[in-house]
């Protein structure tokens, strides 16, 4: 058996806990495992990371500093530094990208090896047995034995009937951050997350964007005027924006190519990038045997605890049908490793995760929007405050956004326990954590009206938004 590990070995080995898949879910469970004292071995593809690391999370936030720091520079005069209109090379972006990249692939790696986990390097599959078979791609299979094993296999990149990726005219997320330079048109297809953050950065690094979405707004997950905030600075910066509207494929032509869209709508680009989400890598992951069962989407089926219907068997990250979130991935890994030890481990409330989107202005979240409560039939009250009258907001010249806090409305029309935090603005995602304790301790505007913010500070507008639940607001 070949192992990162050199040893000289043959037949199985058998560890306590065998990882398929070494992205966020997979290399937390083997870290946290690991850290129990039980043995374990990480089976991966390509680079522990996953895709969050090289592919996703970690590069695309790296261009979104990128156009951070160009915004800053083009705004400079503002502030009385007189700077020259700032240019773009984004090679040497992409250059510091790969640098970080580097630097946590390095760390991650010394990690897992001081934890005395085994890396093994292929594709894994699981038998019966709890025996996973890994194929290094050359012909050789090399054999593990798990007394457990966690399944932690990812995703990938979801595409359009009509946009097939060619690397040219269509792409996916994977290749635009792969580009040196940025193109002069583009066409994002999808305006979640991950669409508004390429939109976003592009937009502000030159590209003419046009984003178009087939669900009524942007952002479909989150708040309405949470996404409202969003929309509005789009088309300020002139991001032709359509929603509400089908996509219908698109024609290469001489250097670009033609997207048709609504009615009878068009738009020539250099490029197009599908942005509509992301599938379970399942295939091929379970061999005839095995009593683990996939829904109809290929995702793993589980409960609560991360069990899998195969006794001893649990998976964790994008391969089950939870929010796909590198947090959420972490959390479900210590969920499964905690119930393996037999420490009795609280299931995630996936309902009051952390949501955090990081394109300009960025917005965060915890807990139900206004509309899903009343929706749900729950009496609410709302409390709204924008970073406009913030004076730090105004310091740093971001007075975009709000943060809304969403409340249980009581028998008496007081405000009872916090529902949902939602926030679009300056650094909110650095800002939610507050709010995600408060909505997940189910703390009440009372609770939370004695906790001091330090002044100026941008956290002082969610203070001001729950202390305003009370009835005795400072400023509004």
């Amino acid at each position: 058996m070949a192992d990162t590990s050199g040893r000289d070995t043959s037949g199985p080995d058998t560890y306590d806990i065998v990882v398929i898949g070494g992205g966020p879910g997979g290399y937390a469970a083997a870290l946290y495992a690991a850290g129990a004292g039980l043995s374990v071995a990480v089976v991966e593809k390509d680079k522990v990371g996953g895709t969050c690391l090289h592919r996703g999370c970690i590069p695309a936030k790296q261009f979104l500093e990128t156009a951070s720091v160009f915004r800053t520079v083009a705004g400079a005069k503002e502030f009385g530094v007189n700077a020259e209109q700032p240019t773009i090379d984004f090679a040497v972006s992409q250059a510091r990208k790969q640098k970080v990249v580097a630097q946590l692939w390095k760390g991650l790696q010394s990690l897992m090896k001081s934890r005395k986990i085994t890396t093994v390097i292929g594709t894994g599959s699981l038998g019966p047995g709890h025996l996973v078979q890994v194929d290094d791609g050359a012909g050789n299979i090399t054999e593990l034995t798990g007394r457990h094993v966690i399944l932690a296999s990812g995703s990938a990149v979801r595409t359009l009937p009509g946009f097939e990726i060619d690397g040219r005219f269509v792409l996916t997320s994977d290749e635009v951050l792969a580009l040196d330079r940025l193109p002069g048109s583009a066409v994002v297809v999808g305006g979640g997350a991950i669409g508004c953050e390429f939109a976003s950065m592009m937009s502000d690094l030159g590209t003419q964007v046009t984003l178009l979405e087939a669900l009524p707004r942007l952002l479909p997950g989150c708040d309405a005027d949470v996404a409202e905030v969003v929309a509005r600075s789009f088309k300020r910066r002139g991001i032709d924006v359509h929603t509400g509207i089908p996509v219908h494929g698109h024609q290469p032509g001489e250097g670009q190519t033609t997207v048709r869209f609504g009615d009878d709508e068009s738009v020539t680009v250099d490029v197009v990038v599908v942005s509509v989400g992301r599938r379970p890598l399942s295939d091929g992951l379970l061999k005839d045997g095995t009593a683990v069962e996939l829904d109809q989407r290929g995702f793993v089926a589980v409960d609560g605890l991360m069990r899998t219907a195969e006794d001893g068997v649990y998976a964790v990250g994008d391969v089950v049908n939870t929010p796909q979130l590198a947090h959420v991935g972490f959390a479900e890994a210590v969920v499964a490793v905690q119930d393996i030890l037999g420490e009795d481990p609280i299931p995630v409330d996936y309902a009051n995760v952390p949501w955090a989107i990081y394109c300009h202005p960025e917005v965060a979240f915890a807990g139900v929007s206004e509309q899903a409560a009343r929706d749900a039939g729950r009496d609410v009250v709302v409390s709204k405050h924008r970073f406009a009258s913030s004076s730090r907001a105004m310091i740093v010249g971001e007075t975009e956004g709000l943060v809304k806090v969403i409340a249980e409305k009581m028998p008496d029309g007081r405000a009872g326990k916090l529902l949902g935090v939602h926030m679009a603005g300056p650094w909110v995602t650095e800002q939610l954590a507050e709010g995600w304790l408060a909505v997940n301790w189910e703390a009440t505007p009372d609770d939370m009206a004695p906790f001091i913010h330090p002044h100026p500070t941008l956290s002082e507008t969610f203070g001001e938004a729950v202390l305003t639940l009370t009835g005795r607001g400072l400023h509004g």
